[in-house]
C-alpha cells in the first residue's frame, strides 16, 4: 500500500477494515499522519501487544512510513511505537530522546499476595495511566518490577504508593538491572488430551498443573487471541493463540481425533 501525499489523509477506511480494536488503531493512524506531515518522529504511549501487532501489520504496508517498537527489553509485550518517514536520516538510537527506565516496587506481600493487575491498579491510583506502564511482573512476596518512561521514573523515584493493603517503595532503576521472566526458545510440541478445554491444553503447553492453569484463567491472566478468557472450559481449535502473562504464547497448529476418543494436538510455544 502506498502512502498518499503528506498533505492528504491516510486511507483510514481501508486501514480500519476488520480491525480488532478500531479505536486504538485510529489513534495510531493519527500519529502516522502527524509523522508524515511534520517530518518529525512521533512516539505512541505503551501499547497492548494486540494493538502493537495489528498496528505494525497494517501501517507497515504504507511505503513512506517506518516503524520501530521499544518495550525496554527484547521480549517485551507492551511497547511504544515510533513512527517516522522512511526518508529521514538514519535513526540509530532513536529512542534516546524518549528513554525508558525500570521501576522497582518493593513491599512485603507475604500476607497479602498481589497479582500484576493489583500492581497496575495501585500504580494507577498513584497517578499513572495504563498507557504510562510497560510490562510488569511480580517478584514473589517482595513486590514487582516494570518498565516505565524516564519522565515517570523521575517523578516517582523515592516516593511511596499502595498496592492492595501493602505500602510500597518506588525506586527507579536502570533497564539492565531489571530481571524479567525468562521465556523458552520457540519450539513445537505434541500432546494427547481428553478434551480441547483451555485449561487442559494450556497446562500441557506451558508445562504447569491443570489446577494452577485453571486458577490463572479465573484470575484473568490468560488470553485467547488477545481476549481475556475467564472460563477454563472454553474449547480451543486450530489457529487459536493462547497468551499467558510473562510466559509467552501458545498456538494450536493441528488437532486430530484418536481412536480412543481423545485429541492429539500439535502446539507451537514461543
Amino acid at each position: 500500500m502506498s502512502t498518499p501525499d503528506s498533505g492528504s489523509r491516510l486511507p483510514r477506511e481501508a486501514l480500519l477494515l476488520g480491525s480488532r480494536d478500531p479505536g486504538a488503531l485510529s489513534q495510531l493512524i493519527l500519529l502516522a499522519e502527524q509523522a508524515l506531515k511534520t517530518w518529525e518522529p512521533v512516539w505512541s504511549d505503551f501499547l497492548p501487544a494486540a494493538v502493537l501487532e495489528e498496528g505494525n501489520a497494517r501501517l507497515a504496508a504504507l511505503s513512506e512510513l517506518e516503524l520501530a517498537a521499544d518495550g525496554g527489553y527484547p521480549q517485551a509485550e507492551r511497547c511504544r511505537l515510533r513512527l517516522q518517514r522512511v526518508d529521514l536520516p538514519s535513526t540509530t538510537g532513536a529512542f534516546e530522546d524518549h528513554p525508558l527506565r525500570g521501576l522497582q516496587v518493593s513491599g512485603n506481600f507475604l500476607f497479602d499476595p498481589a497479582t500484576p493487575a493489583d500492581f497496575r491498579l495501585g500504580l494507577q491510583a498513584a497517578g499513572a495511566s495504563e498507557a504510562d506502564l510497560g510490562d510488569l511482573w511480580v517478584r514473589g512476596d517482595r513486590g514487582a518490577q516494570l518498565v516505565i518512561t524516564q519522565q515517570l521514573a523521575d517523578r516517582w523515584h523515592g516516593h511511596q504508593a499502595q498496592v492492595r493493603t501493602v505500602p510500597v517503595e518506588l525506586e527507579a532503576i536502570p533497564l539492565h538491572d531489571l530481571l524479567p521472566p525468562a521465556r523458552p526458545l520457540p519450539r513445537q510440541l505434541q500432546t494427547v488430551e481428553a478434551s480441547l478445554r483451555l485449561d487442559a491444553v494450556a497446562s500441557a503447553g506451558f508445562g504447569v498443573s491443570r489446577s494452577r492453569m485453571a486458577g490463572w484463567i479465573r484470575q484473568g491472566l490468560v488470553r485467547v487471541n488477545w481476549r481475556v478468557i475467564s472460563s477454563p472450559s472454553r474449547d480451543l481449535s486450530v489457529g487459536d493463540r493462547v497468551q499467558l502473562d510473562n510466559r509467552g504464547e501458545l498456538t494450536v497448529l493441528e488437532v486430530e481425533a484418536t481412536k480412543r476418543s481423545r485429541w492429539r494436538l500439535t502446539l507451537s510455544r514461543h
